[in-house]
């Protein structure tokens, strides 16, 4: 395992036609891009009708369409700032976001935070395999749910193996698209759709379903972090973070605002109907028979998304077999995540049951609360107590001086879990400071906080001293070509 992760012999040349890696280090030969593809990457990512609904569920509870908006626009900028900081790290160091956790969890610790993932990006894709389905039954009549299920997951598991270069490029054509079919309808629905003059007033304003929203749309945003230095760790090592940062949070932002905006939209003005029909009933309305082709046009983007969210699970499926068993991070072992991960989405997708928004309000709030803990520990371990020094080798060293299990990150994750709890607002369970406010769900803010605190004082246990050794061995071992990056803060 850890001769391939860190081999730099590779020659320099054009992206391969099917990408050979997977949890390895990129090689500075293979480094190659401009940051600003981020941008059409998660634009695109969040341009679609599964983000769409996720701006539905404050209606669902009675909220305005204006409380709706600035739980959105808030949520939303929220969440993103971890993820486009999570973005920033992946030019820096080369490696898939959860490799990089090892140093935070250790090397087997880290599996854990890997499960977690892996179950909400299956989770995910569930869902966007349903809306996807629900469009083909809607514009062809034929309702065949395993068929289309079928169908989706294939084509996005296509294009998940093709790999890195081929998601890139993909989205970028993808975003063309969407600007010229959803762009229409937004511009049109905003002029020919009549609202309420009542859902523009913050009368009656009510803290739990605009809490609710917020947690949403921050859940959303925020749901991108564990594998978002995936899609970024091709990218040259001069990248400079800050614009790194800068394409993915406009990416994430302008997207999801869009389309949850879009949604609630709506939801203000087709009251009780469904993400979909909402969508069709607008366009049919504002031009007959557009409701159609705009639906045709949704599924690109949920396809895309889902392929998105196989790549980088099956990431996180290869991370935690290494994790047990260091393996070799061959194409065929890539393949072979991907395909697991598409089959576990279309087995999902084909028993699960009940209301969509119910079941999808509901998944995102656990995703915060599990997310949470884990981004505050790693973001403050790479920007305030490590401040981007790594040992690269290490990271993929079992007994290295990262450790099996790092206690510090595991006990902060676990505090930030803890301390959200009296906040929590689920559907199985309400703590008690939730009760008291009313229902109102202030548990990001608790465990973000929690767990910061907690890893930066326990981070002041740790020996830099060693870090600095191994990394210097390291050095001797690789070669020059590699030196940057046993200290990626020197650069």
């Amino acid at each position: 395992m850890s001769q391939s992760a860190m081999d730099v012999s590779q020659p320099a040349g054009q992206p391969e036609l099917v990408e050979s890696r997977s949890i390895d280090w990129v090689p500075l030969t293979e480094r190659r891009g401009k940051p600003w593809s981020l941008f059409p990457l998660w634009f695109m990512s969040n341009a679609n009708v599964t983000t769409l609904a996720t701006g539905m569920l404050g209606a669902a509870l009675g909220a305005s369409f204006l409380t709706s908006l600035l739980a959105i626009c808030l949520g939303v900028a929220v969440g993103t700032v971890f993820t486009a900081f999570h973005s920033a790290q992946g030019p820096q160091l080369g490696l898939p976001q959860m490799i990089q956790s090892r140093a935070q969890f250790g090397f087997r610790g880290v599996a854990v935070i890997c499960a977690i993932v892996v179950f909400s990006l299956v989770g995910f894709n569930m869902f966007n395999q349903m809306l996807a389905a629900e469009i083909l039954t809607m514009t062809t009549g034929v309702d065949a749910n395993p068929l289309w299920y079928f169908i989706i997951s294939g084509l996005a598991l296509v294009l998940a193996i093709f790999g890195y270069h081929w998601i890139h490029n993909t989205q970028k054509w993808l975003t063309l698209v969407f600007l010229l079919t959803f762009g229409v309808f937004t511009a049109a629905t905003l002029v020919f759709l009549p609202l309420d003059p009542a859902q523009f007033s913050l009368s009656g304003f009510d803290w739990v379903p605009f809490l609710l929203q917020f947690g949403a749309a921050a859940a959303y945003a925020l749901g991108w972090a564990p594998y978002v230095s995936d899609y970024s760790r091709y990218l040259p090592p001069e990248t400079k973070p800050g614009r790194a940062l800068f394409y993915t949070y406009g990416g994430v932002f302008v997207g999801a605002v869009w389309l949850m905006a879009l949604g609630a939209f709506v939801a203000a003005v087709f009251q009780g109907a469904s993400p979909l029909e909402g969508v069709r009933d607008a366009a049919d309305q504002i031009l007959p028979g557009a409701g159609f082709w705009l639906l045709i046009a949704a599924l690109p983007g949920l396809v895309s998304v889902i392929t998105i969210n196989i790549y980088a699970a099956a990431m996180e499926l290869i991370t935690i077999a290494d994790s047990v068993r260091p393996v070799r991070p061959t194409r065929a072992l890539r393949i072979l995540g991907c395909t697991i991960i598409a089959l576990a989405a279309f087995i999902g997708s084909l028993l699960s049951t009940g209301d969509f928004l119910a079941n999808f309000g509901s998944f995102l709030v656990i995703l915060l609360y599990v997310l949470v803990p884990w981004t505050s520990v790693n973001l403050v371990d790479y920007y305030f107590v490590r401040r981007g020094h790594y040992a690269i080798r290490e990271i993929f060293t079992p007994n290295g001086i990262y450790g099996t299990w790092a206690w510090r990150g595991m006990t902060a994750y676990l505090i930030g879990i803890i301390a959200m709890t009296p906040f929590a607002v689920t559907a199985w369970y309400v703590g008690p400071v939730a009760q008291a406010l009313g229902g109102a769900d202030l548990a990001l803010f608790a465990g973000l906080a929690a767990s910061a605190i907690a890893y930066l004082i326990l981070g002041r246990t740790i020996d830099f001293e060693a870090e600095q050794r191994a990394a210097e061995a390291g050095r001797q071992t690789t070669g020059q070509e590699a030196v940057r990056f046993w200290n990626p803060a020197s650069h």
